[in-house]
């Protein structure tokens, strides 16, 4: 049985992995304010990692998973708390993000390239990078992910909520122009499967790229969301000259990474329908944790009229 310090513990990702390991017998502390419910079988540690005083001093773990640090003094803050002069941990795994990439880069991004800003991520792009550098220059033997899009049960965040809105509800999907970008996703359960392989076998590379290898095209994700709810997509195509996001979960943005190294962590993954039928369920029981935004009032608002226009004209 290990003792972990997981960050956060309250929302999607990190939720889901303080309950993983949690499930797997570890003694898992979360770090966190106290603001929502926390998961089952794990210890509190209630705090903001901004102010931690002494509390972490008398502690110590064989992991910290860092999952909300966003800043590089997010890390800092987190690291001066554990009392880096005794080092109190054994191992350090930051969950990072695949918007370090810069957008100028070729393409699929790999850990050999040099990071920088992507302008499409913005600040969240260069806080991540700055969150990285603060912790390996403090901590070089820690371990980094950069996943990109996480899905899976316990996501707080409205993308496939929002398809599955749609689909319960019979709608046509306005579809950002042909559909044909791809996108890139993996499952919160594989992640949590790399960090139990690195807590175990502490691999020679230190930074890793996860995801599925298989990337998916925006229309392709809309139908396999649909199929999870038992139903068929049908399909409006949006060419005006709008910002997607109004009315639709991802920007206009299409990446790939490479993951050469993950196979030193696990072999296969979750396939995304698979995945997506989880989901599926999980929402189902939990629609009130998910952040909605206005998508579908906008599609009302500004979309439809104009579409049913269209088809009166044609």
């Amino acid at each position: 049985m290990r003792k972990l310090l997981v960050t956060g513990g309250t929302v999607f990702v990190s939720r889901f992995i303080a309950s993983y390991f949690a499930q797997k017998g570890d003694e898992v502390y979360v770090l966190n304010r106290n603001r929502h419910p926390q998961p089952a079988k794990t210890r509190l540690i209630e705090a903001d990692r901004h102010q931690l005083g002494e509390i972490l001093r008398q502690q110590s773990f064989d992991a910290v998973l860092d999952v909300t640090a966003y800043t590089g003094k997010d890390v800092d803050d987190l690291l001066d708390g554990l009392g880096m002069s005794h080092r109190q941990f054994q191992d350090y795994v930051l969950i990072s993000s695949s918007a370090v990439y810069p957008e100028t880069l070729p393409q699929p991004f790999s850990e050999t390239q040099q990071t920088d800003k992507n302008k499409c991520w913005g600040a969240y792009s260069a806080n991540k990078i700055e969150a990285e550098t603060a912790l390996l220059n403090k901590v070089p033997d820690a371990y980094i992910l950069r996943p990109p899009y996480l899905y899976g049960p316990m996501n707080n965040v409205y993308r496939e909520a929002f398809v599955f809105d749609c689909a319960d509800d019979g709608r046509m999907f306005y579809l950002p122009g042909s559909g044909d970008m791809k996108l890139q996703f993996f499952h919160v359960r594989d992640l949590c499967r790399c960090i139990e392989a690195i807590l175990a076998h502490h691999p020679s590379e230190h930074i890793f790229n996860v995801g599925n290898k298989e990337c998916v095209s925006v229309r392709e994700w809309v139908e396999q969301c649909y199929r999870a709810a038992g139903r068929t997509a049908e399909f409006v195509q949006v060419h005006r000259d709008i910002n997607q996001r109004e009315y639709f979960c991802f920007y206009d943005y299409e990446y790939r990474i490479d993951l050469t190294r993950q196979s030193m962590l696990i072999k296969d993954t979750i396939p995304l329908e698979e995945g997506l039928r989880e989901s599926y369920l999980w929402y189902q029981e939990h629609k009130e944790e998910v952040n909605r935004r206005g998508y579908i009032a906008y599609i009302e608002n500004m979309l439809v009229s104009e579409h049913d226009t269209c088809r009166e004209n044609q």
